[in-house]
């Protein structure tokens, strides 16, 4: 069963193939094989004739109730923090580069999503058909950016040393995060686009 954030990459994977399903993009799929996840992609879509491979990066860190932040059992309900969390080093040990100088995707779908259920409550749900899934996980807060990642990882080259390091435990790695306010990246990275809240549309009210 998954846990923690691996649980939580997969659960936004399944939300945003659903929008983009209902976008109209028929044949998005979440990749698959050895060679998509070396290369950093996790969806693929087509568009204007052409296979658009997109990164998400699914953050927790977007709630605003006291109360739920509080409670110890909601782990994908945290603090907002108005940031970007962007890896540099993907595993301590091998010294990996992160996924922003790793990934060949086109597009970056930094998704952030505030969960008001137990890890077991979401882990089960994912168990469940879409009937299920999209009606009964609890979004309380979501909203996507869409950012091309070239630009962003040029800008991140020059930049990243700007901003202090994190460690995080990822899906059992320790890897390292600059936090990036938000405002700097939306400011330096061209095409970035706010599409806001998508779950709604297709989740519970």
């Amino acid at each position: 069963m998954l846990k923690g954030s691996a649980l939580l990459h997969e659960v936004s994977l399944r939300i945003l193939v659903r929008y983009l399903r209902d976008r109209g993009y028929s044949d998005a799929i979440v990749a698959g094989g050895m060679q998509d996840g070396a290369e950093g992609i996790d969806l693929f879509y087509s568009a204007g004739g052409r296979r658009i491979g997109i990164k998400v990066k699914a953050d927790s860190y977007y709630g605003t109730d006291p109360a739920k932040i509080a409670n110890r059992e909601l782990i994908f309900y945290r603090t907002s923090t108005d940031s970007y969390g962007l890896e540099t080093i993907a595993d301590s040990n091998t010294r990996q580069p992160g996924w922003v100088q790793r990934s060949r995707a086109d597009e970056l779908y930094y998704y952030c999503i505030a969960l008001g259920q137990t890890e077991d409550e979401v882990s089960a749900l994912m168990e469940e058909p879409d009937e299920v899934f999209f009606g009964e996980l609890k979004v309380e807060r979501d909203n996507l950016r869409i950012v091309p990642m070239p630009g962003l990882r040029a800008w991140f080259d020059t930049s990243a040393d700007r901003f202090a390091t994190r460690p995080v435990l990822s899906e059992g790695r320790s890897a390292w995060y600059r936090i990036v306010p938000r405002a700097e990246v939306d400011g330096a990275v061209a095409g970035i686009r706010d599409v806001g809240a998508v779950f709604g549309a297709f989740g519970r009210s």
